[in-house]
């Protein structure tokens, strides 16, 4: 308990200077999250068992010719999806999330994947399976979705780790779409996140092992910790990075700074994955600001 309040008020004071630092920055802003989407697509699909590299994703996105043979399914999965955090990051503070909204990004991502089941919640008898978790009856999903955004609204006096950790496991535990659950869950998060005024996050495929256990805390223990540990290092990561950019630093790789200043770029990278220096993961990659 005491560590999550820890990484929710150094997040409250990394809030508070990218506040200062993003005053009459808003292309920058703009650009640093055009440039993410790429990253955002890759990650997600990953986790969902994709087998594109972040290289080829950016060259779908950017409508270059592959090397090698890709299924009509992985292309639209990375199209879709990039218009999908595109689109959020865009338009989520001019709405609540409602079912509504949820019902339409889900039709986004998954046109031309699976039309018959595009934008629309599991049926009759469309029970899913995720691992050894079969999700609840479909008849049950509407309902446990309108309690999962009443109670993340009426929480909004808990720290924001807290109340994404538990939205975003119950959404997973709901599993109220035939496919596309996992890319949709994630998507939420941001959108709630933008929404109240914070950072998008990107959950990386490197972090899937601890990722997956997350949920099996959450399906065995009723627990968000592991989930809450994710999130808050996300967060803090997307900061990391952004006040890099905005506060002009000058951006260098933890292995460049290792060799400039004769440290131990092992040591580094031990701290950078404690985040007890700003260092931030870009394109699989740790980097700094100096």
């Amino acid at each position: 308990m005491a560590n999550i309040l820890n990484v929710f008020n150094k997040i409250a004071s990394l809030r508070e200077r990218y506040y200062k630092a993003s005053i009459g920055k808003e292309a920058l802003i703009k650009l640093i999250a055009e440039t993410e989407v790429s990253e955002q697509v890759y990650n997600s699909n990953a986790i969902e068992n994709s087998t594109l590299t972040l290289e080829e994703t950016e060259k779908i996105l950017l409508q270059i010719d592959l090397d090698r043979y890709i299924t009509e399914r992985e292309i639209f999965e990375a199209k879709n999806l990039a218009r999908v955090v595109a689109y959020i990051n865009g338009k989520a503070k001019e709405q609540e999330l409602r079912l509504e909204v949820i019902l339409f990004l889900h039709k986004m991502l998954i046109a031309n994947i699976r039309d018959d089941v595009a934008g629309r919640f599991r049926q009759d008898n469309e029970f899913v399976r995720v691992g050894n978790h079969i999700a609840p009856n479909p008849k049950e999903a509407v309902d446990r979705l309108k309690k999962m955004l009443a109670e993340y609204n009426a929480a909004n006096h808990e720290n924001i780790i807290k109340r994404i950790a538990k939205l975003h496991l119950i959404f997973e535990y709901i599993h109220p779409f035939v496919d596309g659950n996992g890319r949709i869950g994630r998507v939420l998060n941001n959108y709630l996140l933008i929404r109240e005024g914070f950072v998008p996050i990107n959950i990386k495929f490197i972090d899937r092992k601890k990722y997956y256990e997350a949920f099996k805390e959450f399906d065995g223990q009723e627990k968000t910790t592991i989930m809450e540990e994710i999130v808050g290092k996300a967060l803090t990561n997307s900061y990391y990075k952004r006040l890099a950019y905005l506060e002009g630093k000058k951006i260098i790789t933890l292995a460049d700074l290792a060799k400039k200043n004769k440290l131990s770029h092992s040591n580094l990278i031990n701290k950078a994955g404690r985040q007890t220096i700003e260092a931030f993961l870009e394109k699989n990659v740790w980097k700094i600001g100096v």
